[in-house]
């Protein structure tokens, strides 16, 4: 197998979180904003190490001998390099963490540390743990007599080198106090004294709730002394095999998806950080009893959690110039206010794009097909939702009102399956008809078919989106949706649905792309229908990632035959662009900024034989042969030139883009052009044209900069975009 043009699955993972904390470092990024970039970079490497070196640890021990389809590691590699790479990145972000909170100091929200409290300051918070604090501390032992408790993932503990005061064997215990559970993670020191005495209000300067009981744990061990103490957090594995059980058509898929989810909270301990400098022998002590190797175990400066932002926020919120400006989504000027959706979709294909343009417009077509007289049936796929979705509320006002209503609930979308779990339960209980699945295969898909009768007449109105029915996401997460009344679409999402219904997927369709059956090879024809061309094809693909040695290695073949590739992915990229012979003919290009580039696009050939559409699924084995998937082409050729324009007008971008290079390595784009942030250039879209519809207390367009516009039509995928010029600082 030729290597050459191959990266590591995880490695290239890291570089994804490394641009995340490129966005912490931004000096043009709003000072807390920054912030928030480094609570992503640890919320997202938590998750890593949960599940992919999780899932490593697991083929340690039951293949050590596996290798990457596509680096040749071993796990043992893997894991060995992973690491390395943790290990360069974590003083990285301790030195951007100290350069924000040092700036936010001057804004009023101060991070004390524990060697600058004044005598006042240091009574204050002795006394604010001797009443708020210890007598709710859990404490524990580890020695002969005392097993290890139970520590919780994720959770912050403080570890204690305790002997007791009358031992003089030198025998020592370990000390254990959660720093988590029912405490707020944030104290502030209270105001000074007013002239009547009374203390009011508090200041911005606070210390965290584990460095206050690290402070004073001596008060809690009283008939001890303590030799060390550290703040310590355990991740444990998280990769469960979700699809235990589930084959058991004796028992319901719901009861033994609550069970695994008990299960994972109790799984193997898989990383130990620490904060600060702790005694080398109470580390030793702390990896010992927990079972995890020295190499991962990691020390860094700044908190282990990042929970405590909130609490900042909320002190900082009156400082605009901290945040981002606020922005909301607009109404599509596609979408006649006053007119029924359904009758404006029978006319014409509508493309919405989140987060620039609202979500609501669509809920807005499940409010009324849960009361058209028309409708017959809803059937719809659910993957993660909102925690207060008012697409689960449509679904159950149209099974209250008699509409056969039918809900696909993927239980086993990982870390939202206690919520799944719940809402399953109240569609039910609406009169919805629920299933959650397939046995093999998880359903990925974002489709919605509503089927309409009128004497003799069927027709269907259908939304093939690439991302989650959840308005909370859709303000945060870039994506399309299309809603169209095309007969063969609907048609097709028919046939899905059917199949699902009777446990399996969908064979080949006739216009929509299912995985497992019909996505991939159907990729496969498109790409090889371009190698005919040479250097007249094109191939132009955004996903999130690409790991799918299949399609890296078709791509790398249409690169040799002279096919212009171009590609736009956020996080995981195997392909390593630029190598000659091999992959020259390709571009990677990946955007990390305000928001989460979520939308996937595949364009395939130029001019009058292109091929558009637009997809749930990205380029990853996991979801071409182990998911149902589905992409929708955009048939309408204004539609289509519209989802081209976003295209390259990301490809354009040159703030927030960083291209691969044939090192590995991603880097800045950097040209002599005008500075192009594609994601505000999209929001002024949307609010200019959100002004020219006129709606009532339209939004005022925010100055981002001034504007040029953009072409209506694109035909040629090579002639440059005329963008909006942004002034930015780098």
């Amino acid at each position: 197998m030729n290597n050459e043009f191959y990266d590591n699955r995880e490695l290239s993972w890291l570089k994804f979180n490394e641009r995340v904390l490129e966005e912490a470092k931004d000096e043009t990024t709003p000072l807390f904003e920054r912030l928030r970039f480094i609570q992503i970079f640890c919320s997202n490497l938590d998750e890593f190490f949960m599940i992919r070196v999780g899932s490593l640890h697991d083929k340690l021990l039951v293949d050590p001998k596996d290798r990457d389809n596509k680096t040749n590691m071993t796990p043992k590699e893997q894991l060995s390099a992973i690491a390395k790479r943790v290990r360069a990145l974590l003083p990285v972000k301790d030195e951007i963490f100290s350069e924000i909170m040092r700036g936010l100091s001057a804004f009023g929200a101060e991070h004390i540390a524990e060697d600058k409290l004044s005598p006042e300051e240091d009574a204050f918070f002795k006394a604010y743990f001797n009443r708020e604090i210890r007598p709710l501390l859990f404490t524990g032992i580890v020695d002969k007599k005392h097993p290890v408790p139970f520590l919780k993932s994720g959770e912050v503990y403080i570890g204690c080198k305790i002997r007791k005061k009358t031992d003089n064997s030198g025998k020592f215990s370990l000390g254990i106090l959660p720093a988590s559970e029912n405490l707020p993670r944030v104290v502030f020191l209270p105001n000074k004294r007013g002239e009547d005495g009374k203390i009011s209000g508090a200041s911005g300067r606070f210390m965290l709730i584990e460095e206050i009981i690290c402070r004073y744990a001596k008060m809690v061990w009283g008939n001890f002394d303590i030799i060390s103490k550290c703040i310590f957090r355990v991740t444990r594995n998280a990769d469960i095999p979700i699809d235990e059980g589930l084959f058991d058509h004796d028992v319901d898929f719901r009861d033994i998806m609550s069970k695994l989810v008990k299960k994972r909270k109790k799984l193997s301990p898989v990383r130990i950080e620490f904060q600060g400098n702790p005694d080398t022998d109470t580390v030793s002590i702390i990896s010992k009893i927990l079972d995890v190797d020295g190499s991962f175990v990691f020390k860094q400066k700044s908190p282990l959690s990042m929970g405590f932002m909130s609490s900042v926020e909320k002190r900082l919120s009156g400082q605009a110039n901290l945040f981002f400006e606020p922005l909301s989504p607009q109404r599509s000027p596609a979408i006649l206010p006053d007119v029924p959706l359904i009758e404006q979709i029978k006319q014409r294909d509508i493309l919405l794009n989140y987060p620039y343009e609202n979500i609501n417009q669509f809920i807005n077509l499940l409010e009324e097909a849960a009361v058209n007289p028309d409708v017959s049936s809803i059937k719809i796929t659910l993957y993660r939702v909102a925690r207060d979705s008012k697409i689960i509320n449509a679904l159950n006002k149209a099974a209250e009102n008699g509409k056969n209503v039918l809900a696909l609930v993927e239980l086993r979308a990982r870390f939202d399956e206690e919520n799944n779990i719940g809402w399953s339960k109240q569609l039910e209980d609406a009169g919805v008809t629920v299933i959650y699945g397939l046995d093999e295969l998880k359903v990925h898909s974002k489709l919605l078919l509503i089927t309409l009768r009128s004497g003799n007449d069927v027709s269907y109105i259908t939304q093939i989106g690439t991302g989650n029915y959840n308005e909370r996401t859709s303000r945060l997460y870039t994506d399309l949706t299309l809603m169209t009344a095309d007969k063969d679409i609907g048609s097709d999402a028919s046939v899905v649905f059917n199949a699902l219904v009777q446990g399996s997927a969908a064979g080949r369709t006739n216009r929509l792309l299912v995985a497992p059956n019909g996505l991939k090879n159907r990729i496969v024809e498109f790409i090889d229908n371009e190698i005919t061309y040479g250097r007249e094809g094109y191939i132009g693909i955004k996903i999130n990632s690409l790991t799918d040695r299949d399609l890296i290695e078709k791509l790398a073949e249409a690169s040799r035959a002279g096919v212009k590739v171009e590609l736009i992915v956020r996080g995981i990229c195997c392909l390593i662009p630029g190598i000659a012979g091999e992959t020259d003919n390709i571009r990677v290009v990946s955007i990390v900024g305000r928001f989460l580039e979520h939308s996937r696009i595949y364009i395939f050939g130029r001019n009058d034989r292109r091929r558009v559409y637009i997809s749930s699924a990205d380029f990853m084995t996991r979801n071409t042969e182990r998911r149902v998937e589905v992409a929708a082409p955009v048939l309408d050729k204004g539609l289509a030139e519209r989802v081209c324009g976003i295209f390259n007008t990301m490809l354009s971008d040159n703030v927030k883009a960083r291209e691969l290079f044939p090192d590995g390595q991603y880097r800045h784009v950097q040209n002599d052009k005008e500075p192009l942030n594609s994601q505000l250039y999209f929001y002024e879209q949307a609010y200019a044209n959100a002004e020219k519809i006129k709606k009532p207390a339209a939004a005022t367009i925010p100055a981002f900069s001034r504007v040029m516009d953009v072409p209506k039509t694109q035909t040629d995928l090579d002639t440059p975009v005329k963008v909006k010029v942004y002034k930015v600082k780098r």
